[in-house]
């Protein structure tokens, strides 16, 4: 049989969909048949360009504002009205809104690590627990899709702070499919490895960066977003209605290898 990857009669709300993996996944969503709740924390040109591809596969699409790192209660309850208000029937949520920190773990700052969990974890944690609760009591069967990251398992030094709530975000999508599955909700996750996008480009104009970066990932690629959009609609269609509490790795390899070799180094036996 086809694998279906048909999201029409659904309708998503996309956090962070405005630039990078979130508007890939709101393009790719969008290409599939839902309607959508874009969202950034500040409208400008970007939101706007998003919102228009978006418009060009004749589905509804608004565009609501709202930092997410702020005091959690108030930010969370304020981007679920809005999203609500504009799109009543949302069934389908993606926690991708994120920050990253490149920080040593001996100079991060108590704000600095606050900010990172409130809007990587808090965030995900409390908009997702307003949808449950709304889908539980109006018998809706929703979908959340959690944006984690390989450095959810793979540490790096200077991430300390990133590091952590990819971590948490890993087991958040574990945890809540445990309590959410009987109520019909189906919880999954996508980590992203090395994808090019507005944060990753000034790096990777550096032709010595971008062949270490190649070299650390199998297939030895470092692609554009779009291949975020494609998991993530397969991970929110009936195409992957038995899949619960799964983190999909999208990361070209990256993530199931040891640290790779240096290029000059020679091959070698040994015996234990």
């Amino acid at each position: 049989m086809p694998i279906n990857i048909d999201l029409a009669g659904h309708t998503a709300l996309v956090t962070g969909s405005t630039q990078g993996v979130g508007r890939s996944i709101a393009l790719h969503l969008a290409e599939a048949g839902a309607n959508l709740v874009l969202h950034g924390k500040h409208i400008d040109d970007h939101g706007h360009a998003t919102l228009a591809e978006c418009e060009k596969h004749d589905v509804e699409v608004s565009l609501i504002e709202g930092d997410l790192s702020g005091p959690t209660e108030s930010c969370v309850e304020r981007v679920f009205r809005e999203a609500t208000n504009r799109a009543p029937h949302i069934d389908l949520l993606v926690n991708n809104a994120g920050t990253y920190r490149d920080t040593s773990f001996l100079d991060i700052s108590v704000s600095s690590f606050e900010q990172t969990m409130r809007l990587n974890v808090a965030a995900y944690f409390f908009l997702t627990q307003a949808f449950a609760k709304r889908w539980v009591e109006r018998k809706i069967h929703g979908r959340v899709l959690m944006i984690g990251s390989i450095n959810g398992r793979l540490a790096e030094p200077t991430h300390a702070g990133y590091d952590t709530s990819k971590g948490a975000v890993e087991m958040m999508v574990r945890t809540l499919c445990v309590e959410l599955a009987p109520q019909g909700i189906r919880v999954n996750g996508l980590a992203p490895g090395l994808f090019v996008t507005p944060l990753t480009e000034p790096a990777l104009h550096d032709a010595t960066m971008r062949q270490w970066m190649e070299r650390h990932t199998p297939n030895g690629k470092v692609p554009h977003a779009n291949v975020a959009g494609t998991a993530a609609a397969f991970l929110l269609s009936d195409a992957a209605e038995h899949m619960h509490g799964h983190m999909l790795m999208v990361d070209g390899g990256m993530s199931v290898w040891q640290q790779p070799d240096p290029p000059s180094a020679m091959e070698t036996e040994c015996e234990t």
